[in-house]
């Protein structure tokens, strides 16, 4: 076993770092830092600096097909105009000048809503059964909050 010395550029100073390893290795190291034409103890820094980023890139969270698929499914709702004709419905029943067509405008918006949100909390805690989460501890992650309307 020999012990191989480096130091490594750190913003400006030098970090110095003692490793032992075995033979064999040593002689592969310097057979690819010749092939680099580099010194040994650049490339072995080159390595390690290659080894982290690579390390982490991996560490983006990647989502499984089922995930995103669900997500997907979570994120379905009525469009922009349709949330904007049942906030006029709900004021003009506020209001008390609801005519009796846009009561059953409200009502079939309404259900709407209503299967939607239940098809949406469906998906919600199949997403925290794969994420081990709870259906609470998801929301908050994903910074679904309740609107009041």
């Amino acid at each position: 076993m020999l012990i191989l010395g480096w130091q490594a550029q750190i913003e400006s100073s030098y970090m110095a770092f003692t490793v032992n390893i075995e033979p064999e290795l040593e002689m592969q190291l310097q057979l690819e830092a010749a092939k680099h034409g580099i010194d040994v103890n650049d490339y072995i820094v080159k390595a390690i600096q290659e080894r982290l980023l690579r390390d982490q890139k991996n560490e983006i969270p990647c989502l499984s097909e089922s995930e995103s698929e669900l997500l997907q499914k979570i994120n379905l709702g009525l469009s922009v105009e349709m949330w904007q004709r049942y906030r006029v419905l709900i004021e003009k029943r506020r209001d008390e000048k609801l005519t009796p067509d846009e009561q059953n405008e409200l009502i079939q918006i309404s259900d709407q809503l209503e299967e939607l949100n239940a098809s949406r909390m469906e998906h919600l805690i199949k997403l925290a059964q794969i994420r081990n989460l709870s259906l609470r501890d998801l929301m908050q992650q994903l910074g679904i909050t309740p609107t009041d309307i």
